[in-house]
């Protein structure tokens, strides 16, 4: 594989133009005026497969999207790479808060990406870094040097909870079989500084509605005499925190995993500058747990926020009203050990039972997700490491991430295999946010490492 890199500089442009083209589908799987979209994505996917050298490409149907299974496999004796990727992406709204229009992708260059990058919804979550692996499938093909059998699992339900994943891997636990499943939908510290990440935190997602009078009433006549729900709803997300912005509802911390002193100095050598933390983000001061790094607030502590909140009256002008209703998303990431099902049980009956009699309250879980930890004396692990080390010319460390893969433990339970994370992206790559990007060095350098991960995974398992 040692012409891997001048086989990427020779394509750099058709690369590039390619992921481009992928990313002006709008394939948002939240919103259902775009499914036509998300199927055409899917088609695009294995039109993708079938070029770069997969024998046999079919889209699979589900309850939900599609999922696009192809394969290549050389022989039944060598291992089994499953590629795990996603082709649906998230809202691009607030639109206006884009530099450029989401779905028309532009090249530009920036502090962090002198090289360029391609600003577009989906960018770098999870189109580009999906694509990383069929274009390495397509160099490992046309230079006859694929190491082992892979196979692909792209899913078009990441965005909303993986709905469908659950049971299209009960039901073909035999087509994807595997000896590793490999990821890449995470990130890494920096450009000149690689990490693999070995830990992802679970997620618990719920629809709070707080409901009071039986219709929205007037202010003036009614103020201060029937309950407003809106003016509740704020009290009671409020008091899921106390003073030390410690969750207060009983029960959540029961299994948190605590980390040990020598583990958690472990991860402080991680390079970090608050300094340029909160540069980068605007604000003046970092804000969380008590008691925490800000890296440790965001990767191996639960948390609660609230992502969105709305009610009554948010036109032009004024209208004096109490609304009758209001409503608020709410996230919470968990750490191993945490199981979703029973937070969300925790959450419902704490947030019911904080509430006045005066209003009628309604939770709705969404979905959610286990916490996964992998360990890095795995070969698979090893494999990944000796990879980076090669492209980057430095040994990548492993760290744990605040961001959820609930599909991961999934995998675990279902094929029995481990889940290596090898993420090119950036913290201020803007995933999920308006302006999201992805830098045209990491999406090359991802082509030109992974095919390493191949080849030294194969020989590792010899």
């Amino acid at each position: 594989m040692e012409n891997i890199k001048a086989y990427v500089t020779q394509h750099k442009d058709r690369f590039i133009n390619e992921l481009i083209e992928l990313l002006k589908i709008p394939s948002i799987s939240a919103d259902s005026a775009y499914s036509q979209d998300v199927l055409n994505t899917a088609d695009a996917v294995k039109k993708a497969l079938l070029t770069a050298g997969c024998d046999t490409v079919e889209i699979c149907e589900t309850p939900g999207y599609p999922i696009v299974y192809g394969e290549k496999i050389i022989d039944n004796n060598l291992p089994t790479v499953l590629v795990y990727g996603h082709y649906d992406v998230q809202p691009a709204d607030p639109i206006e808060l884009w530099d450029s229009p989401p779905f028309e992708p532009v090249i530009k260059k920036t502090e962090i990406h002198p090289d360029g990058a391609i600003f577009a919804r989906g960018s770098c979550d999870d189109k580009g870094q999906m694509y990383m692996h069929v274009k390495a499938l397509e160099y490992m093909v046309n230079n006859n040097n694929l190491p082992c059998n892979v196979k692909f699992m792209i899913e078009g339900e990441e965005e909303i909870g993986s709905t469908s994943l659950a049971w299209f891997v009960e039901r073909n636990q035999e087509k994807l079989a595997n000896d590793v499943i490999l990821i890449s939908d995470t990130g890494m510290i920096s450009n000149t500084q690689p990490s693999i990440t070995t830990g992802l935190r679970g997620l618990s997602y719920v629809e709070v509605e707080v409901t009071g009078p039986n219709r929205d009433l007037h202010s003036g006549l009614y103020g201060g005499a029937v309950a407003n729900p809106i003016n509740i709803l704020t009290k009671m997300i409020a008091s899921l925190h106390d003073e030390n912005n410690h969750i207060t509802i009983p029960g959540f911390y029961d299994k948190v995993e605590e980390l040990s002193t020598e583990e958690r100095a472990e991860m402080a050598k991680a390079p970090f500058s608050l300094e340029a933390y909160k540069k980068a983000l605007d604000i003046d001061e970092v804000y969380g747990e008590t008691g925490y790094t800000t890296n440790e607030r965001n990767s191996i502590r639960p948390t609660l926020d609230v992502n969105g909140i709305w009610g009554g009256y948010t036109g032009e002008g004024a209208k004096t009203v109490i609304a009758s209703k209001a409503h608020a998303k709410i996230s919470m990431r968990l750490v191993p050990n945490q199981d979703w099902k029973e937070i969300t049980e925790l959450f419902t009956n704490h947030f019911i039972n904080i509430a006045p009699k005066a209003v009628k309250i309604k939770v709705t879980p969404h979905h959610g997700g286990q916490g996964y930890v992998t360990p890095i004396n795995n070969i698979g692990y090893k494999a990944a490491s000796k990879a980076y080390e090669k492209t980057f010319g430095i040994t990548p460390i492993p760290q744990r991430s605040g961001g959820s893969i609930p599909i991961v433990a999934l995998f675990e339970k279902e094929l029995k295999s481990k889940t290596i994370l090898m993420g090119f992206g950036l913290d201020s790559d803007a995933i999920h946010s308006p302006n999201e990007h992805f830098g045209i060095f990491n999406y090359l350098k991802g082509i030109e490492t992974i095919p390493l991960f191949f080849k030294y995974f194969t020989e590792m398992s010899k």
